[in-house]
């Protein structure tokens, strides 16, 4: 249980939608919110989003350890196209620098702790054990680089990934610039599953229904910010069919549904009953 210090956070959520992507509230019988997070078909990119960092500097991400997120959720079908997730990142790759009410960001190497989903042509290899498509927990724990470096050396890795003698020995470089943890799940995501990301100072523990997923050693550079989305987009990141990224049409609408939405700043035991 929780720890007596351990107290609820306030949550300050924006919803964002791109495309056909709509975020859509109710009032549950017990006062709390229920969100549904909807794509209708289209042959564009599309993505209904929860964040509370839009607005935002880096450097005032809200999220720290001890934090542990709680929530309820589950998609419209077993096999989403594109990918869906929710926990922690710092939206490495954000080029708003203040546009329509965004904060300044310059990119970052990216920091995440979450559950994360990812559907076919996805192939994001980053542990070598796991595949780079389907439900999965996952921390990446990046070192941090120089926007100046980073920028540079992104689109130089992304050009060399194109030719298929260079991608291994890139694949192996870009490697040691990072540190993935990541474990399958085997759950079915279009029932309802309640979710934790316990995150503390020396790890992450991941629950599912209660029992623990998986446990990081490697938690990500702080500050964070919280993200819950559906998009129909994929990425390829392999040393066999190099990188490449895009968008996975839809033929009909899909969702994921969120509800008992909570953020508590406090340690937990990792029991069983967690």
């Amino acid at each position: 249980m929780l720890r007596p210090e351990a107290v609820d956070a306030p949550l300050h959520l924006t919803p964002l939608e791109l495309g056909t992507g709509r975020a859509a509230s109710s009032s549950a019988p017990d006062g709390t919110t229920h969100w549904r997070l909807s794509l209708s078909a289209s042959s564009q990119y599309a993505d209904a989003q929860l964040d509370d960092y839009h607005e935002l500097a880096r450097r005032a991400l809200p999220w720290s350890p001890p934090v542990r997120l709680s929530l309820s959720a589950r998609t419209s079908t077993r096999y989403p196209s594109g990918t869906f997730g929710f926990g922690f990142w710092n939206d490495p790759f954000s080029f708003g620098f203040g546009a329509r009410g965004a904060g300044r960001r310059f990119p970052q190497a990216p920091q995440t702790a979450w559950f994360f989903y990812a559907s076919p042509p996805s192939d994001m290899r980053l542990h070598h054990d796991v595949p780079g498509a389907g439900w999965k927990t996952a921390t990446l724990r990046s070192r941090p680089l120089h926007p100046a470096l980073l920028l540079p050396g992104a689109a130089g890795a992304f050009l060399g990934m194109q030719i298929p003698p260079l991608r291994r020995g890139l694949f192996g470089l870009m490697r040691r610039f990072y540190h993935a943890e990541e474990s399958r799940l085997h759950f079915d995501p279009s029932q309802w599953h309640s979710y934790v990301v316990d995150w503390r100072m020396d790890r992450v523990v991941f629950l599912m229904d209660g029992e623990i997923q998986a446990v990081s050693a490697e938690p990500p550079e702080v500050p964070l910010g919280l993200v819950i989305w559906i998009d129909n987009q994929f990425a390829v990141a392999s040393p066999e069919k190099g990188m490449r990224f895009g968008v996975i049409p839809l033929d009909e609408p899909q969702w994921l549904e969120v509800a008992d939405l909570r953020i508590a700043k406090g340690e937990r035991s990792p029991a069983k009953s967690a």
